[in-house]
Formats: structure tokens, sequence, C-alpha cells
């Protein structure tokens, strides 16, 4: 049964950077056997060591992706909302998923079969050059993410977050943060008690936490945070 989607969701499948270049008889191929799962929060969509029979993409709501550690700990490896995908470097090699896959809200996930995906690929070389520039563009993300862990500030890895998703260019606005602050604090590399100090380090710069949203009086100066401390830590470098 070919999957009907919301014109929402056409939307989100085409800001990806796999689909976006896709011609429209490529892009109906590719998902014509796609599921679309709604998933409740705490769901899990697939576990560490399963083999990768899907790859997905995110219409609505977040999802954790995460490893779980010797010590029972687990270490986020990425957290993907609406127009991110996830999982398709393990499909397209024909592995196992090398991490655990979680809802963290609810949330609605297109699933994309990896069965015959080796076969749509050599009927459409265009589309492996695309899962490739994806695969690549995850790798780019997690070496800006070890390079966050290594030189940035507490303070300054919070301000890009809240920076990121903030609905606004300049002026005040309010963030609402989509998820608890346990997961992001991991997204971050942080503990809970050092993602407290770095929310107090940014009362400084204009920004009240107030349970669950970010009230930023400028979303400039939260920006500026962001450069002037990347300087100063190069600058204490070159001491």
């Amino acid at each position: 049964m070919k999957v009907t989607f919301k014109p929402s969701d056409m939307e989100a499948i085409r800001s990806t950077s796999i689909f976006s270049g896709l011609r429209e008889d490529l892009l109906d191929r590719l998902v014509s056997d796609a599921i679309i799962s709604n998933c409740d929060r705490g769901e899990i969509l697939f576990v560490q060591g399963e083999q990768a029979s899907y790859f997905f993409l995110v219409l609505e709501g977040w999802v954790k992706v995460y490893r779980a550690t010797a010590g029972g700990d687990e270490a986020v490896v990425g957290v993907f909302t609406r127009g991110r995908t996830f999982a398709e470097a393990a499909a397209f090699t024909g592995g196992v998923f090398p991490a655990t896959a979680e809802a963290v809200t609810d949330a609605r996930v297109l699933r994309i079969p990896a069965n015959r995906l080796f076969q749509k690929i050599s009927e459409s070389p265009e589309l492996g050059l695309a899962m490739l520039a994806s695969t690549s563009m995850h790798l780019h993300q997690l070496v800006l993410q070890i390079e966050q862990l290594k030189t940035h500030t507490g303070a300054q890895r919070v301000a890009e977050f809240l920076v990121s998703i903030a609905p606004c260019a300049s002026g005040p606005c309010t963030v609402q943060l989509p998820y608890d602050k346990a997961l992001l604090a991991g997204k971050l590399g942080l503990k809970p008690e050092s993602l407290s100090r770095a929310f107090n380090r940014l009362k400084e710069y204009g920004v009240e936490i107030v349970r669950d949203n970010a009230i930023i009086h400028d979303i400039n100066r939260l920006a500026n945070l962001v450069e002037t401390e990347r300087a100063e830590i190069l600058k204490a470098k070159g001491n």
C-alpha cells in the first residue's frame, strides 16, 4: 500500500540533503515502499547492533541517537528533528545500526527500507551520490561536535544551541527547549550541573530560563558571546 503524505511531509522530505536534488520520479520511486510511523515519547526505533533494514527521516518531533557505554551511560551521537535523516550510512553499507534511536517527544518518522536500496541506486546513480553527500554531511557535523567539545566553553555551547534554534534573527525572542535538560546536557557534552552553571552564566547576557523556555533579550548579543569566547580561547592558547 502506497504511503500517503501530507503536503508538509513533502516539504520536510524535499529539505533534506538526500532528496532535495532528486527528480520527482526518482523521489517517488525511493519512497514508494516507505512507512510512516507514529512514535510515542520514549519509543525505541532501533537498537545498537540490530540489522540496518531501514534508514529514517523525521517528519515531526525529535529523535535522539545514542550509544550505550560500558558503564551503562548514554553517549548522545545526535538529536534529529523535522527534515533530518539518520542511519542512512548503516543502510547504505548493509551493516548494523552502530547506535540506538529513541523518540524523545511524540514523533512521526518516515522509515525507508534498505532491502531494495542498491537496486534503486544502480537504476539511478544520482541517488547514490545524494546518499554519499548526506553521510559526508553527518561526518562533518560529528567533526564540528568534537571541535565544540574540545574548544568551546559550556556557556558557548549552550549559546550556540539557542541561536541555532531561535525563531528570530535579531532582537528579543523566546526559545522553547525542544527536549528535557538532561538530554540537552548530553547533546552538548555537559554534566547536568555544568549545564546549570552555563545557564547561570548566560544570565549576564540577557538569557532567562523559565521552565522549558529560554527568554532571550537580544539574540545578537548571544551570538556575539559565541564569537567573543572563541576569540578569548584562541588568544589563551596562543599565550
